[in-house]
């Protein structure tokens, strides 16, 4: 769709789209052909179009509410009757050198098929009719990589979290300096869902999950980055020196399950030990991979909180730097296994999807942020729920 809607139309060659990269062979040799050229980008330009046109007659997200309307119907919470958890270390808290192996524990394998396009859960999948057969192969050689990853020490692990004094004010979060309340460390900026409810629905934001600045309830918000991708290059390196492109891959995507497996580990040294708001909790791995425990820890650029540049103010709060992660800038993390995101203790807290918004919450997104609505409206290009261009138009007429 991408390559149709936004690709061709702006590009004078060809312009073909392919699943993967192994497919773009066949693509060449057509392209290439005296005899099958013509036919092909003919058909290309036709299947292009056709893509085009599907785009066009694609329904909208449905009515959308006004911020202010949605804003009236966020999750309600009594916070006469909340105390909220105090945490047991408040500030940073930097982690280096974790252990691998006790990491390895919490991977959830599912994803990790995923990568090979071997669709099925994990531990299902081993015995599938289908792809059982190519899932136990890639499995046994995971198992051999990953006892090297850890006896040999390929791979360093580092985490830093941050719990801090917070309030709420409409979508944003104020962190601030110390328990007085009375210096902001930081804003976060987060979307609220503008989808025409059921009545006994709420159009939900994750700033409703903090206290608000109003209730004189004093509550605390949660950060965190954790990367298990410190020394991966030169071993990658290695690999693609010798053209050997599938330990380069079963290197990465072995890296990227540490790193879930590392915030995993993380979120349940914090609900336990370093907030301690679910002391008591006793899951098992299958429990933590289903989320059976109390608060979440969304990402930036997730449904929840779709906007990728809010990883700005969270890795400069963190220091994330400290750690050995960095951000490019569009936002990407290096190393790429690394994870980060928000932690909310809130007993109410469930992941969702923002969904669609309308032109006035990005109005107000960026009073909020200070920055140029275009701007903003190229970073939330995926959740809006109207046409910048045609926007645009509408006001310049």
């Amino acid at each position: 769709m991408h390559t149709a809607v936004k690709v061709e139309p702006n590009y004078s060659g060809p312009t073909i789209w392919v699943p993967d990269a192994s497919r773009s062979v066949g693509v060449c040799t057509s392209l290439l052909s005296d005899e099958m050229q013509s036919e092909y980008v003919r058909k290309a330009k036709e299947e292009n179009e056709r893509t085009r046109q599907q785009h066009r007659n694609k329904k909208g997200p449905g009515p959308l509410v006004p911020l202010e309307q949605a804003r009236r119907n966020g999750l309600v919470t009594d916070w006469s009757a909340y105390e909220p958890a105090v945490p047991k270390k408040v500030g940073l808290t930097v982690l280096r050198e974790l252990p691998l192996a006790e990491i390895a524990e919490l991977i959830d394998w599912t994803p990790f098929f995923q990568t090979w396009e071997l669709s099925g859960r994990y531990p299902d999948i081993l015995q599938d009719e289908i792809v059982g057969e190519a899932a136990r192969n890639v499995f046994a050689d995971a198992q051999g990589m990953l006892r090297k990853i850890i006896d040999e020490r390929w791979l360093t692990a580092n985490a830093v979290i941050g719990l801090f004094p917070a309030n709420s004010v409409n979508e944003d979060v104020e962190i601030y300096v110390d328990d007085t309340r009375t210096r902001v460390l930081e804003t976060f900026h987060f979307l609220r869902q503008q989808t025409t409810k059921a009545e006994d629905r709420a159009n939900h934001c994750l700033a409703d999950l903090v206290a608000p600045k109003s209730s004189g309830v004093k509550d605390y918000m949660g950060c965190f980055a954790v990367t298990t991708g410190i020394g991966i290059e030169p071993l990658l390196e290695a690999f693609e020196a010798r053209h050997d492109d599938y330990n380069s891959i079963m290197l990465k995507a072995l890296a990227d399950r540490l790193a879930e497996a590392l915030a995993e580990l993380m979120h349940r040294r914090v609900r336990l030990e370093f907030w301690g708001y679910a002391s008591d909790e006793r899951l098992s791995v299958e429990d933590l991979i289903d989320e059976k425990y109390r608060g979440i820890r969304p990402a930036p650029g997730y449904p929840a909180c779709p906007d990728h540049t809010e990883k700005g103010p969270l890795f400069g709060m963190l220091d994330a730097q400290q750690v050995g992660i960095t951000l490019t800038e569009t936002f990407a993390m290096l190393p790429t296994a690394a994870v980060s995101g928000f932690y909310f203790s809130h007993p109410d807290a469930r992941y969702f999807a923002v969904g669609k918004i309308a032109l006035d919450q990005v109005q107000d997104y960026a009073r909020r942020k200070r920055m140029p609505v275009p701007e903003l409206e190229r970073w939330l290009a995926p959740v809006l729920g109207y046409d910048p261009d045609a926007a645009l138009q509408s006001k310049a007429a």
